[in-house]
């Protein structure tokens, strides 16, 4: 799906708790988008500085590694409920009922086994750089400054700890959409046709919602 969102929501359990979970993930993208404003800023000041004073920020590209997992990863579980991830449109949009939830159910799985392999992953790795006893609770830090590495690893698992939400919400509602055989599930991004999605880029340049 290229451009807006098409989760359908209603009154049921699933759609509750999906529009919950939303909340977050809007919460963490705007994080994020203020992340990306701050290095902004901070390159400002780093290159004025050393144009101008001849005296660059200290630790810019510290600062930069600690802000880079934000930018990269806090957003996931917004953009996997929204389908924006690479999908293969063309192949899932020729299947329609069963077939097509039993698909997206297998592959959403596979995603989820695949998630929470790198939450294991990540957290381990978060768990070697933190430590109660050390100065600022940090086994390592960056080589300019000296800031503590951990929050910046800890970013990850908190995030995929979010998407694997996400997932398990769509397991959930792919797996009753496939039980019930439900022409337009709730919770789930719905494959757009053409047209729709070009009335969606509309309304998104047009900033109107009656397009």
């Amino acid at each position: 799906m290229a451009v807006g969102s098409l989760v359908l929501t209603d009154d049921s359990r699933i759609s509750r708790l999906d529009q919950a979970l939303h909340k977050l993930e809007l919460v963490t993208i705007i994080i994020g988008g203020l992340t990306v404003f701050a290095l902004m800023l901070l390159a400002v000041f780093s290159v004025g500085g050393r144009n101008f004073f001849n005296a660059p920020l200290p630790g810019y590209v510290d600062w930069i590694e600690q802000l880079m997992p934000v930018i990269a990863i806090l957003g996931v579980a917004y953009v996997s409920r929204e389908g924006g991830h690479i999908r293969m449109d063309i192949l899932v949009g020729m299947l329609k009922g069963r077939a097509l939830w039993a698909a997206e159910f297998v592959t959403t799985l596979a995603i989820f086994i695949f998630a929470l392999l790198l939450l294991w992953g990540s957290w381990t790795h978060f768990d070697r750089s933190f430590e109660f006893g050390q100065p600022m609770w940090s086994r390592d830090s960056s080589m300019d400054i000296g800031l503590p590495i951990w929050p910046a690893k800890l970013v990850v698992p908190f995030a995929l700890c979010i998407l694997n939400l996400r997932l398990i919400l769509q397991l959930w509602a792919y797996g009753t959409a496939f039980a019930t055989n439900a022409e337009r599930p709730v919770a789930v991004p719905l494959v757009a046709d053409v047209a729709t999605q070009a009335a969606m880029e509309a309304r998104q340049v047009s900033g109107r919602d009656d397009v």
